[in-house]
């Protein structure tokens, strides 16, 4: 009987053990649960809230509490710009070159319902027709304008995707194509027609040089000759000038002279004056018949030097 009371008691211990590990758990899960309804919301961020499975609010950035057990947190929207990779796709342009493009669409999410319910996977969607859309561009264009038509090509895809981003929640700021490789019998082709080219280029270049240089060297020296030409024209006419104005100069000092030999003939003993001055200058020059081994002929009335003075008519 002692021992069936022990083993009782025992029963009773291990009972009382296993309800307070149930009481505990929960106390914890009621906890946690509680800790679960205190939300905060970092800054660009959004989190869509449903009640008992219907939507209920959309929790901007700061401090919120749901009620427990009935508001859970369906949906996290990130509201920064994001980038998302195209990756590579095989397109066939006009003249049916086969190439492969790649690219990057810059998204941001506007509208966090719209985001949660309207799309099961925005960024996918969005790849998706990204691709799709490049391959329609692409086929209507050339393989040499799809190298020159890249913001042609962006632009068509960026305005198929704002369209339909706006089901989305989704704004598309700009799809950039990061590369068109085409193949490398395309590849060799082009580069051959790119070396001929720059060659091309070279020789144009070369020969429209030497056409200048040509030119700025004959212009040079026109433009020398002409210096020189009217450099000579310019010293004649100043030698000419400067002859005639000598000659002018003389003259006029020839008859302020005579005017004053003739006012001063007029005055008293100005006659004798003349007579004597021509006399002195007579005999300075007959000094100079006096060398040796000249020969001179001289007049018979050489010394009648008064027959020389009436002669010469200034008596």
């Amino acid at each position: 009987m002692i021992q069936q009371t022990i083993s009782n008691i025992g029963g009773d211990s291990n009972l009382d053990i296993v309800i307070l590990a149930i009481w505990a758990a929960i106390f914890l899960f009621l906890a946690y649960k509680f800790v679960q309804a205190i939300c905060l919301v970092p800054t660009k961020s959004a989190y869509v809230v449903e009640r008992l499975g219907k939507y209920r609010c959309t929790l901007e950035a700061g401090f919120h509490i749901l009620l427990p057990f009935i508001d859970k947190v369906a949906f996290i929207q990130d509201l920064k710009e994001e980038t998302i990779d195209v990756p590579p796709q095989e397109c066939f342009s006009k003249d049916e070159v086969n190439v492969e493009v790649d690219g990057v669409i810059y998204i941001e999410v506007i509208d966090s319902l719209k985001a949660s319910y309207g799309i099961t996977d925005y960024r996918f969607a969005a790849m998706q027709l990204a691709q799709t859309t490049t391959r329609s561009v692409i086929g209507t264009l050339d393989l040499d304008r799809t190298f020159e038509e890249r913001d042609i090509i962006s632009a068509k895809v960026v305005e198929v995707l704002d369209k339909a981003g706006g089901s989305w929640g989704i704004r598309v700021h700009r799809y950039e194509i990061k590369n068109i490789t085409p193949p490398d019998t395309v590849k060799n082709a082009m580069e051959l027609q790119v070396n001929a080219e720059r060659e091309r280029r070279a020789i144009l270049a070369k020969s429209l040089g030497d056409k200048a240089s040509r030119i700025n060297r004959s212009e040079g020296l026109m433009t020398e000759m002409i210096n020189i030409s009217e450099g000579e024209k310019q010293r004649r006419i100043n030698s000419a000038e400067g002859k005639a104005a000598q000659i002018i100069a003389i003259a006029k000092a020839t008859g302020d002279s005579i005017i004053k030999i003739a006012h001063a003939i007029e005055q008293p003993g100005g006659q004798q004056a003349l007579d004597l001055q021509l006399t002195e200058q007579y005999l300075q020059q007959m000094q100079g018949l006096s060398k040796e081994n000249r020969k001179v002929i001289l007049p018979i009335n050489l010394l009648d030097f008064n027959q020389w003075i009436a002669s010469s008519g200034i008596k």
